[in-house]
This record gives structure tokens, C-alpha cells and sequence, in this order.
């Protein structure tokens, strides 16, 4: 099994820029049911996507593969035509959270914002509207959600990844790929893998994504990556230690920044005292958690969680 996405998930592309389109023929490369693209002054056309197969993760399908993508002009109208259930986010920041809020507005069940740099005050409004809608958005500024082998929504590698017993929750998109890709050097695989993104106002959050990993019988255990910046894995903690029945190993990183710096994310940056690394890690091993010193430990450090 898996959480957010599987192989029944239509996903609808907004954002049909080079990046958009780049990314899209890797997600159509690797299997997913990409379905329809939103670009209003495209409406009515096809874009075409051909080239060969993505075998590392979706064994048994052709060496090639050609698609005529249909282009709306509204996420409304791609969605009454082609049942989509999901889209994906490449829309620039200034006019990202629009794209958000009309993906919201047509109902769909999850959407995934990729796009990086889109103004707080502009998330702010778009998560007070999300609030009143039963769509779960993950993101923005992050790699995406991918179950191995069945969907795979935003700009991760999809080679790296295996069908597993293990879920994985980031904030960092790079130190996702690396817990992936360990995990499958280990054989253990990964049932789904979330990048909830580094901004501090975002959709899905750590305890969110643990409680999915909780409830999914297939999922043995979590890795879960933080950093620097805010109380949200502080927060995670204490849901782990009341809620979760599960392993789980974690890694926080920023432990040598100083304080007041932001370190790439926008939302990793330690002010007033708050937000350090050493709290971080000192909750999450209070709640048991087994940390990873280093990123090259997360593996390991899973391993040990499910004392194998």
C-alpha cells in the first residue's frame, strides 16, 4: 500500500514552462496517469510526449512511450474532463498561489506545489482558503510525492527509488533523495516519500505525513528529516510519543549555522533562541527517536529503528 498517491492517480499539470515540461516527461517516463495540462493561452491544443521508458521503476512497460497531453484553460474544466484527482504546481512564484487556490477551488484531493519562492503573505492567503476545503496540498518549494513503481508528482530521481516497507518525510528535497537512495542500497525500499518542503507557511506537515505513515499496514517504519528553523519537529515529537506505534529515525540538519543566518530554506533560520538543531534532536530523542549523526547515517540509523 501507500499514502497521498498510487497507480490510480490522474494528475493534472499546471505550469507548462520548460520546467513544467521537463519534469512532466519524466513523471509520464516513470508511469504516472499524467492526464491533462492547465495553461490558458494553450487551451485547446496538445502538447506532444515522447521517448523512452523509465524502467527502474515501473518494470514490464514499453521500451517507449508517445502522449498527446489535451491543454484547458481552467483546472475546473481539466478535471470534468478527464476525472483527474491531483495536479501538480510549476506555476512562477507570483502567480503561484492563484494556480494553488484554483486547484483547490475544482476540488481536486491533493495538490502538490513545487514552485519555490512564492511570497508568505501569498501562502498565507492561499492556506486561509485551503483551510475550508478538504484538499490536502504538500508543498510549496519541495521535490514532490512519489510511491515507487506507481506515481511519481514533482522533480525527484525517479531511478533511485524501490517499492518498500519504509515512509519518508522531509523538509529537504536533496536529504530526501539521499535517505531514498539508502534505503534502497539497504533493500528495505519505501512505501512513500513526502517532501513537505522548507517554507514556513506550508500545507502538509510532519505530523500530518506521520500519521498517514501510522495508519498505512504496509508502512514498517519512518524516516522523518528536519532542519533548523520553526517548532515543527519539536511538535512532531510529542505526536510521536503519544501517538506512534511505528520506528522512527530522524535527522536534523543545520547543526553548525549560526544563529540569526538562513540556510537555504526560507523557513530555516534560528531566532530568539528558537529553532535550533540541539532542541530538535534533544525532543526527538525524548521521544525516542533514533537520530542520524550524519546524513550518511540515515540508512543505518533506520536499521537500528527497526532493530534488525
Amino acid at each position: 500500500m501507500s499514502v497521498l498517491v498510487d497507480k490510480n492517480t490522474k494528475v493534472i499539470v499546471q505550469g507548462m514552462g520548460r520546467t513544467g515540461r521537463f519534469h512532466t516527461d519524466k513523471a509520464i517516463a516513470y508511469g504516472t496517469d499524467m492526464v491533462a495540462a492547465v495553461h490558458p493561452s494553450k487551451a485547446g491544443t496538445v502538447e506532444r510526449f515522447e521517448g523512452d521508458t523509465d524502467h527502474s521503476g515501473v518494470p514490464g512497460r514499453d521500451d517507449r512511450y508517445g502522449l498527446d497531453l489535451p491543454i484547458y484553460a481552467s483546472v475546473a474544466e481539466a478535471a470534468a474532463e478527464t476525472g483527474a484527482t491531483a495536479s501538480v504546481v510549476y506555476v512562477p512564484p507570483p502567480f503561484a498561489a492563484d494556480a494553488i487556490m484554483e486547484a483547490v477551488d475544482a476540488g481536486l484531493d491533493l495538490v502538490v506545489a513545487i514552485t519555490e519562492g512564492i511570497p508568505v503573505s501569498d501562502m498565507i492567503r492561499a492556506k486561509r482558503f485551503i483551510a475550508d476545503h478538504p484538499t490536502r496540498l504538500v508543498g510549496p518549494n519541495c521535490p514532490g510525492v512519489i510511491t515507487p513503481g506507481e506515481c511519481k508528482i514533482g522533480i525527484m530521481p525517479g531511478y533511485i527509488h524501490r517499492p518498500g516497507k519504509i515512509g519518508v518525510v522531509s523538509r529537504s528535497g536533496t536529504l530526501t533523495y539521499e535517505a531514498v537512495f539508502q534505503l534502497t542500497e539497504l533493500g528495505l525500499g519505501q512505501t512513500t516519500a513526502i517532501g513537505i518542503g522548507g517554507d514556513p507557511v506550508n500545507g502538509t506537515n510532519f505530523i500530518d505525513c506521520l500519521a498517514l505513515f501510522n495508519e498505512d499496514p504496509a508502512t514498517e517504519g519512518v524516516i522523518m528529516i528536519g532542519e533548523i528553523g520553526g517548532t515543527a519537529e519539536e511538535e512532531a515529537a510529542d505526536w510521536i510519543k503519544s501517538n506512534m506505534t511505528k520506528p522512527v529515525a530522524g535527522f536534523i540538519a543545520g547543526t553548525t549555522a549560526p544563529p540569526g543566518k538562513r540556510m537555504g530554506h526560507a523557513g530555516a533560520i534560528i531566532s530568539g533562541g528558537m529553532g535550533t538543531a540541539a532542541a530538535k534532536i534533544d525532543a526527538l530523542s525524548a521521544a525516542g527517536v533514533v537520530i542520524a549523526p550524519t546524513p550518511t547515517d540515515l540508512g543505518s540509523a533506520m536499521v537500528e529503528a527497526l532493530g534488525t
